[in-house]
């Protein structure tokens, strides 16, 4: 884990996230309770993701979560996922409940994109 020093504050910040995250620029949806929204996914990793919305979200909050990737048939569906962190305009989301043949199509698509950013 990494660990640095946060210059604004002077204090300890641990890095805490545990897979690496690529960036992409998918259209996503959530939808959990009686709340749904729609927003850009534009990081992704097999454990997560961060979502740009519009729509306010609190952080604890679950949801079901869709992906829309181009190349794939239908979207990616995360069965839970939960609010980790919000800011203005964005939020980061951990991946709790993916079904098996989404976890490939997920691995694939992380494949695809560190393909891609190597390049």
């Amino acid at each position: 884990m990494a660990a640095r020093i946060d210059a604004f504050k002077g204090e300890r910040y641990k890095e805490k996230r545990k897979q690496t995250r690529f960036t992409a620029q998918f259209r996503s949806t959530f939808s959990g309770g009686q709340r749904e929204g729609q927003g850009k996914t534009i990081d992704l990793s097999d454990g997560g993701c961060k979502i740009e919305t519009d729509q306010a979200v609190v952080v604890g909050a679950t949801f079901e979560c869709r992906v829309y990737v181009p190349g794939l048939s239908w979207p990616l569906r995360i069965n839970l996922a939960q609010v980790r962190w919000v800011k203005v305009r964005a939020f980061g989301l951990q991946f709790i409940d993916i079904q098996p043949e989404e976890r490939m199509k997920l691995k694939q698509v992380i494949a695809n994109l560190k393909a891609e950013a190597t390049i």
